[in-house]
């Protein structure tokens, strides 16, 4: 059974529609990266996914489930979601912020038992956060906010885990090791992962399949080798690009020219 299918699904805000008939499956255990220009509907298709924006068509299943009609405690006890745009935390430690992913499983700060201390203390582990624990979280920089959101993420032991734009204020280092925790946890445990990117690189290198949107509807879905061309790319994005298979991964390597190279 797809851990998520999506069907038929359109959405909007007031009386614009945003994104029109967008269907997909999402087998378990998968890394699905969703791509597209700015606006063309992302991250109003990530808030259906969500349950933070209800679809005017269509709908959105959770191992078969329909998401319409499942409560919002029991959908965080299976699925995290990491937004894009969030609002500064409370003045919590990092290590009390993170602990609060127990919730939905039935743990308040003051009743953490061995285990969910153990399970928060291994997700600040994976991201390097050990030295955070008693920092404020509304004193970090936006970068490391971004792993602490991620961490707290991974503290709701979740079988799915939804993220906008997770790489984003993060230098390189901490992008890969983002996206690196996602993919070892995906292929050791299981966990799925849809996430939206903008950098086609990480796309090729770290994403099973990968969904391109455009104009509020899907436009190509495949494994990167078949959505990642220099034909789509460049159609999609109005960019001319070079794509070559990179020695290392042998998964595409996308090269975008500066103007002065157009056309050579």
């Amino acid at each position: 059974m797809d851990i998520l299918r999506v069907e038929g699904i359109q959405a909007g805000y007031g009386n614009e529609v945003i994104i029109h008939d967008i269907s997909f499956s999402m087998p378990p255990g998968t890394i699905l990266g969703i791509i597209g220009p700015n606006g063309a509907g992302k991250t109003t298709l990530f808030r259906v996914i969500s349950k933070l924006l209800k679809p005017r068509r269509g709908r959105v299943l959770f191992r078969g489930a329909d998401l319409s009609g499942m409560s919002y405690r029991v959908f965080a006890r299976h699925v995290s979601v990491i937004p894009q745009l969030r609002t500064l935390p409370p003045p919590f430690t990092v290590e009390e912020f993170v602990s609060l992913a127990r919730y939905p499983h039935g743990t308040r700060l003051s009743t953490m038992n061995t285990e969910d201390k153990r399970i928060v203390s291994e997700s600040l582990g994976l991201l390097n956060l050990e030295g955070f624990r008693t920092r404020r979280v509304n004193a970090l920089s936006g970068g490391e906010l971004q792993r602490v959101y991620l961490a707290q993420g991974l503290a709701q032991s979740p079988e799915l885990i939804l993220m906008d734009e997770p790489t984003t204020h993060l230098d390189i280092t901490h992008k890969i090791r983002i996206l690196d925790v996602i993919s070892s946890l995906s292929r050791d445990t299981g966990l799925s992962a849809l996430i939206i990117l903008h950098d086609l690189n990480l796309t090729a290198a770290y994403c099973d399949q990968v969904i391109m949107i455009r104009d509020g509807g899907l436009f190509a879905r495949g494994t990167p080798a078949e959505i990642l061309t220099e034909d789509i790319i460049t159609s999609v994005y109005e960019t001319p690009v070079r794509v070559d298979v990179d020695p290392a991964t042998k998964r595409p390597g996308i090269f975008f020219l500066p103007r002065a190279y157009h056309g050579k």
